[in-house]
């Protein structure tokens, strides 16, 4: 068993790395940049020759090339004693036909600038093959803090180490002094109640929107308005604030409201927000509506086998084929419709985060959408087993219809289920498409279409990574599940 899942994982890990690979291919060569630029207004506001080189440094900072200005080709190629002569005129050709022999598109830009006055640039640039495309996501995707990361040439001094120490609320915690994060190990109230920031994944920023901010900010942040606390901060200073002390950075230059309430430079801090993050928000709703879904689609589903072509069963058939047969979208309008004789809103931002009626029609309508399938499933599965010879048997051996349904049809029936479990958990993380866009709902749901529409690729990158990687994990969890229920179900032959 043990050799058999490290096979999976091993497996696994390879499948996840082949299908993010193919996409980070597909959309750095068929993507067409010009259509990117489009959705950023910073540059639609530029002009001449510094909206050009806006652009070929926004495109190496999203990884499509290399790019070079005259001075670091001229700083390459003769190093600092040889820069001021090479950037008056001499040899400076060389040093372009250098790194054209590598491979560099050496491009003169003749252009005016943002004054309107003539200018002229040299710059390099190389596109990357797909190679290196792949290469240089997965080099950079694991970030390990330690006490060698803060590069701050004002502060040469900086004690490079870590330590033991408490946080604002007295508690024990793994500290660092020279990483990028002070709290390092820490403890709090919130779930897994241990957290770190010594690993973390850098997938980029997003970009044309919401630009500078890191995708997986964008995914796990809270949402809505900052919500402050009562907090000592080091200086001693008691206050309500908002900002999160257990995620706070090495800032270089911090200002006179952080010296206020920081004895050192650890004072770039995310804020708390009263409202879940995205994932968070599509995770609720998905996990309680599939949970109702269960309740109302086993029992029914069940009953429908118990009592196959009377008049339940009849009601259920009917009940599936309506569902299935209507649109999604009609379904919705027409609940939407119900809902409104309740004074339910129609739209989630009505009443917000912190009202229970915001998420009851959504709920209730993502359960209704799934019941039919899981409703279709249990009644096949339990009249597929009712037709089996060990079912005879024990009728045969004058056991009850009740009992042979709850100790050994249902108990068969239900392991092809259970199996998809893990995976329709998973699909709570990916969010809702239609009932979030009708809801107005700020959850997963409509992520990855509005990235790929705005083209903005690293947040393609990242949820491709996440969806692949919990889809994978959700299969593997689905197998050990079946195992679980049914002992006497093997994943892998005696001696594995």
């Amino acid at each position: 068993m043990k050799k058999y899942l490290f096979i999976r994982i091993l497996k696994s890990i390879f499948s996840i790395l082949v299908v993010v690979s193919i996409v980070i291919v597909m959309v750095y060569k068929l993507v067409p940049t010009t259509k990117m630029f489009g959705n950023d207004a910073g540059y639609q506001r530029l002009k001449g020759i510094d909206k050009k080189i806006y652009e070929y440094n926004q495109l190496e900072r999203l990884g499509y090339l290399d790019y070079v200005t005259t001075t670091d080709m001229c700083s390459e190629v003769y190093g600092e004693d040889g820069l001021s002569a090479c950037l008056a005129g001499e040899n400076t050709q060389e040093a372009y036909k250098a790194f054209e022999d590598r491979g560099y598109t050496i491009e003169v830009i003749n252009d005016v600038d943002e004054k309107g006055q003539p200018a002229t640039a040299t710059i390099g640039y190389r596109y990357y093959n797909p190679i290196e495309l792949i290469a240089n996501f997965y080099s950079k995707l694991i970030v390990i803090d330690n006490p060698w990361a803060v590069e701050d040439a004002n502060n040469p001094d900086l004690e490079r180490k870590y330590y033991i120490g408490q946080d604002q609320n007295g508690i024990p915690a793994l500290m660092c002094s020279g990483c990028n994060y002070k709290y390092q190990i820490y403890f709090d109230g919130s779930f897994p109640f241990i957290h770190q920031n010594i690993i973390e994944l850098d997938l980029g920023d997003s970009y044309p929107t919401r630009i500078g901010v890191s995708t997986v900010s964008i995914i796990y942040s809270g949402q809505g308005s900052q919500s402050p606390f009562m907090q000592t901060f080091p200086t001693g200073v008691e206050r309500s604030s908002a900002l999160m002390q257990h995620t706070c950075r090495y800032k270089a230059n911090p200002d006179h409201m952080d010296t206020q309430l920081f004895t050192d430079n650890y004072a770039s801090c995310d804020a708390r927000y009263d409202a879940p993050s995205m994932v968070n928000t599509s995770l609720i709703m998905g996990f309680i509506s599939l949970v109702l879904a269960y309740i109302i689609a086993l029992p029914f589903g069940v009953a429908m086998a118990r009592n196959k072509d009377k008049l339940v069963d009849k009601i259920g058939i009917v009940y599936i084929n309506l569902l299935i047969a209507v649109p999604s979208l009609a379904v919705i309008f027409f609940l939407k419709y119900i809902g409104s004789f309740f004074t339910l809103p129609d739209r989630f931002p009505q009443l917000g985060f912190g009202d229970i009626r915001s998420y009851i029609m959504p709920i209730i309508i993502l359960a209704l959408i799934s019941t039919p399938s899981l409703m279709m499933w249990a009644r096949r599965y339990m009249v597929d087993q009712s037709n089996a010879d060990y079912v005879k048997f024990a009728r045969a051996k004058g056991l009850s219809q009740k009992e042979i349904y709850t100790k050994h049809i249902l108990k068969n029936a239900i392991i092809p289920i259970v199996n998809g479990i893990p995976q329709s958990v998973v699909s709570c993380l990916s969010g809702a498409l239609i009932t979030e866009t009708m809801f107005s709902i700020p959850g997963m749901g409509k992520l990855l279409p509005d990235s790929i529409k705005q083209l903005n690729i690293n947040m393609v990158l990242t949820l491709t990574l996440l969806f692949t990687t919990l889809s994978v994990i959700a299969v593997i969890c689905g197998d050990i599940l079946i195992t679980v229920v049914d002992p006497r179900i093997q994943l892998a032959a005696k001696g594995d």
